[in-house]
């Protein structure tokens, strides 16, 4: 079982006794802990944004890497020739997945915003008939 499904940003009974925990031995373990589960979701995806951004960031310097390595010969002109090519081969398809990637990522995004903007259609409608067919009285 991985750690991820043991301690997740959640308020389970393993997080509970981790919180407890580490308020009793040290409080900033606590505290920490307490941070945690409260914000452990946002701070996942403000990784995976912060690495989205540090990626293109460092893509300039990766391929800049690659492209000083085919400078030194072997010696072999025909082994030179081979690994040039197939190189440059494996630079068009890192740019072709990356570019995938990216068509993927907002594909995704306009998915949520599409879901989301459902959810709330539906809840607007149905206020919208509970006020019209209710009585005046908020049920809460």
């Amino acid at each position: 079982m991985n750690q991820s499904a043991l301690i997740r940003p959640e308020w389970t009974p393993a997080t509970i006794a981790l919180m407890v925990l580490g308020f009793v031995v040290f409080w900033p373990l606590g505290l920490a802990m307490l941070a945690f589960i409260l914000f452990g979701e946002k701070l996942r995806g403000f990784k995976r944004d912060a690495n989205l951004r540090a990626d293109g960031i460092f893509s300039g310097f990766r391929r800049a890497k690659t492209r000083y390595e085919t400078h030194f010969a072997t010696g072999n002109v025909a082994f030179d020739d081979w690994r040039r090519t197939e190189l440059d081969r494996l630079d068009e398809e890192r740019r072709k997945l990356d570019q995938m990637r990216e068509e993927f990522d907002s594909y995704v995004r306009e998915l949520r915003r599409a879901k989301d903007q459902d959810e709330f259609d539906r809840f607007m409608r149905e206020r919208n008939s509970n006020r019209t067919s209710g009585n005046g009285v908020v049920d809460l």
